[in-house]
């Protein structure tokens, strides 16, 4: 059974992120609403049947125009809390 996580990033364009993540920590599907909609599509695409951990490891850091973040970035980062609320379960 997969779970839907969703997720408020800050300091991008894009408004609210949802991933579906299976039972075994592989990214099933994503949602993105607000920001750059072909990108964004784009990233979907791209992250779909990939473990967790391979995500966060391709996305974490990335910035966009100067900020210190990105819609790359602020997924990984959703990821990371993810993980991180799983383990202290």
């Amino acid at each position: 059974m997969s779970k839907v996580i969703e997720y408020q990033p800050s300091g991008v364009c894009c408004q609210v992120m949802q991933v579906q993540i299976s039972d075994d920590g592989i990214v099933e599907d994503a949602a993105f609403f607000g920001g750059c909609n072909g990108n964004l599509q784009g990233i979907k695409s791209l992250i779909k049947g990939m473990k967790i951990e391979d995500v966060i490891e391709k996305l974490k850091g990335i910035s966009c125009n100067g900020k210190p973040t990105s819609c790359p970035d602020q997924l990984a980062q959703c990821l990371i809390s993810y993980k991180s609320s799983a383990a202290a379960q």
